[in-house]
């Protein structure tokens, strides 16, 4: 094909058809498709089934030039917006995507013209590196990345404006960025959407010295998604403080707040803010509640059938404690509400005390925590004993007196469910008894223990067989990271005689790990190791989260 030439439907079609790409049938459909200057000829061939990311790809080989999948997380838009405008982005249907020192990478999805090339290197005194992708994609990206950049620039603008803030005097002005400006409502807005459509589960707005900084926790990991001026950053938490009802003037203590909103399917979400003092200013983090959660069955969990069965064993009892144990993260809460849903029937009351409250149901009676008016997990467990409750669920056992108020709870006939920060199931039992509790007490009311973690699912849709089981690949559908989403790998520890009676001061956590594998314990790493067999995940990824093995035999315990 010529060069200088933008692509056309009908010359692409006879290549299209010889590829096996686009099916003899739909030959004469396709050419009677009027000519669509706004539309992009491969776009019009997607209308009718066919896969625009597979079509691009094609284009691509064709053009023997290189073909990118855009990911906005691995584009800094802060560095590629300014080397060109809007208009001339818009014009020639161009995304600039990464820049150093001697080359800039430009998207296209019209390889063949080549116009715009020469002077946009002499302007950036760099050389141009071209790239194919998908022509929804760039259009998208243009108008979002440009939009954003605005919003930024006009915000940066009116704070650092004479009169308005002293950028050189931080924070001692007395104006402060105003939350409710025009700019910075938009950009809060970006952010969230930008989010959800990335299945963020945590959103972090982090200041620092020279540029406030935006990351986004997905399927576990941080990406960096955005940098802002330092001034904006500050307006920025301020908006979001507003919105969850938090006093904006205070910034020398953390705060915790809520916030309600829809994702652009128009799900309601609720978002858990919690805000923290740094050298550089406040830092704001927001956890995103997936409403989904609340009606995850527990093969949706990840627990097997063998897990299940242990797991409802535990869950039978009428008194007694359970404990979910695992680092910040790991799952602990989707799993208790899980449980507490399924508990949750008309012939029992259900009471929750918790720090916050993360996730509201209705089926049971939840109260939240408020250390300002002297209501801690212990009193409020004190007053849940007076509700005639039959079970109890307690946010988190972290001090001696919350832990001795969970074991009266059990000892007076209530059936309690809680969580600890603890590496593994056995080690729960060590960890009640550093809390202060004796060990013929934890003999007489601990049902059993389950530990719990997180590892990344691979794509169903990428991932590839290899000699010791899968590996990410990447592709379109998990947006190249090679993974879709978790599930938990559990190890379920359940109190039997033989584990009772190593349950002595100062028990040997190493001889009730053995005597739990042989009670029927799966460990960890080996529930994580019969997910990489099935194909689910892979080693490394169950090396990431599973603790205290060898790292030469992940079945090995170490000692």
């Amino acid at each position: 094909m010529a060069f200088d030439q933008r692509l056309e439907l009908r010359q692409l079609l006879p290549a299209l058809f010889d590829a096996g790409l686009v099916p003899a049938n739909l030959a004469s459909s396709l050419s009677a498709l009027p000519v669509d200057d706004a539309q992009h000829p491969l776009e019009q061939i997607a209308t009718q089934g066919i896969c625009l990311e597979t079509l691009t790809q094609w284009l691509a080989r064709q053009a023997d030039q290189p073909y990118l999948r855009l990911d906005p997380l691995k584009i800094d838009v802060a560095a590629v917006v300014p080397l060109m405008s809007h208009a001339f982005a818009q014009r020639h249907a161009i995304l600039a995507v990464a820049v150093d020192a001697q080359a800039v990478t430009i998207a296209s999805a019209q390889p063949y013209i080549t116009g715009w090339e020469a002077g946009l290197a002499q302007v950036l005194k760099r050389t141009i590196k071209r790239v194919v992708a998908n022509p929804q994609d760039i259009r998208r990206y243009i108008d979002e990345f440009y939009r954003l950049a605005k919003s930024v620039s006009g915000a940066d603008q009116k704070i650092t404006a004479p009169g308005h803030f002293d950028l050189l005097n931080l924070g001692a002005s007395d104006q402060e960025p105003d939350a409710n400006d025009a700019h910075i409502v938009n950009i809060v807005d970006w952010l969230l959407q930008y989010a959800f459509g990335q299945r963020a589960s945590d959103i972090h707005i982090e200041p620092c010295r020279e540029q406030g900084r935006v990351r986004f926790r997905i399927d576990g990991l941080l990406h960096d998604v955005y940098q802002f001026p330092p001034q904006v950053t500050v307006a920025v938490v301020s908006r979001l403080k507003s919105l969850g009802r938090m006093n904006v003037a205070e910034k020398r203590k953390p705060q915790d707040g809520r916030v309600k909103t829809k994702s652009p399917t128009g799900t309601e979400v609720e978002l858990r803010l919690s805000t923290l003092p740094t050298a550089f200013g406040e830092k704001l983090v927001m956890r995103i509640f997936d409403p989904q959660v609340l009606l995850k069955g527990f093969d949706q969990l990840g627990l097997s059938h063998e897990d299940q069965q242990r797991w409802h064993a535990m869950t039978r009892h009428t008194n007694g404690i359970i404990l979910v144990t695992g680092p910040t993260g790991s799952g602990k809460t989707s799993t208790l509400y899980t449980t507490l849903r399924q508990l949750a029937t008309r012939e029992v009351n259900l009471c929750t005390v918790e720090d916050p409250i993360e996730m509201v149901e209705p089926s049971f009676n939840q109260m939240q925590v408020q250390h300002h008016i002297d209501l801690t997990f212990a009193s409020g467990i004190r007053a849940l004993l007076r509700q005639d409750p039959d079970i109890i669920m307690i946010g988190e056992i972290r001090d001696q007196e919350t832990a001795e108020m969970a074991i009266q709870a059990a000892l007076t006939g209530h059936l309690v469910l809680s969580t600890l920060h603890t590496n593994d199931a056995p080690s729960a039992i060590s960890r009640l008894q550093e809390l202060g509790i004796a060990h013929y007490l934890i003999k007489a009311t601990l049902i059993g223990v389950m530990a719990q973690r997180l590892v990344r699912v691979l794509c169903p849709h990428c991932k590839r067989a290899t000699g010791d089981g899968f590996e990410a690949v990447g592709c379109a559908e998990c947006r190249t990271s090679g993974y879709q989403g978790r599930a938990g790998v559990y190890e379920i520890m359940l109190m039997d005689e033989a584990l009772r009676a190593l349950v002595t001061p100062g028990a040997d956590v190493q001889a009730l790990r053995e005597a739990a594998v042989a009670q029927g314990m799966c460990s960890l790493r080996m529930a994580g190791m019969q997910k990489v067999t099935a194909g689910q995940t892979t080693l490394a990824e169950v090396l990431r989260v599973a603790p205290g093995y060898s790292e030469t035999n992940p079945l090995i315990v170490r000692p």
